[in-house]
């Protein structure tokens, strides 16, 4: 891939940044292989229409890991590390459910040692009604634009 991301030299209190994918079934199976959780909430389609839910629903890592993919991509090739990520599910999601995630900076702290900075990042996950799902804050370290030629 050609593209390189946003490095923390170029950023500012008005970044924001995400994207958008919608759920299918194989998501919500192939997740349980991934993380070996076949908790009929999202296994067992018969068992899932007993609950509260009504149906089979996705692993809550699921939306987390789909909300920093975004992040992987909007700094891609200029982050040095993810530091931290923090995510809270406040309700279901569901096959057919279309997400979109959205990603604001709330803080930069300089690093000049590192060559770069951190970014604090708050991010919401919401479906197509407009439902928040999931909410996250999330660290990572960056590099400025110039260390990134020289990387």
């Amino acid at each position: 891939m050609n593209f390189v991301g946003k490095a923390f030299d170029e950023l500012d209190l008005e970044t924001s940044f995400g994207q958008t994918l919608t759920i299918t079934e194989a998501h919500i199976s192939q997740a349980c292989g991934l993380f070996g959780d076949f908790n009929p909430l999202h296994s067992d389609e018969e068992f899932a229409k007993q609950t509260r839910f009504g149906r089979r629903i996705l692993h809550g890592p699921m939306t987390s890991a789909y909300m920093t993919a975004s992040i992987g991509m909007f700094f891609y090739a200029t982050a040095v590390a993810y530091l931290e990520h923090n995510c809270r599910f406040v309700a279901p999601v569901f096959a057919g459910d279309t997400l979109t995630v959205h990603w604001h900076i709330a803080e930069l702290t300089p690093k000049p040692k590192h060559h770069g900075g951190i970014a604090v990042l708050k991010g919401t996950c919401r479906n197509q009604r407009g439902e928040e799902v999931a909410q996250a804050d999330g660290k990572i370290l960056l590099l400025e634009r110039a260390a990134v030629a020289s990387a």
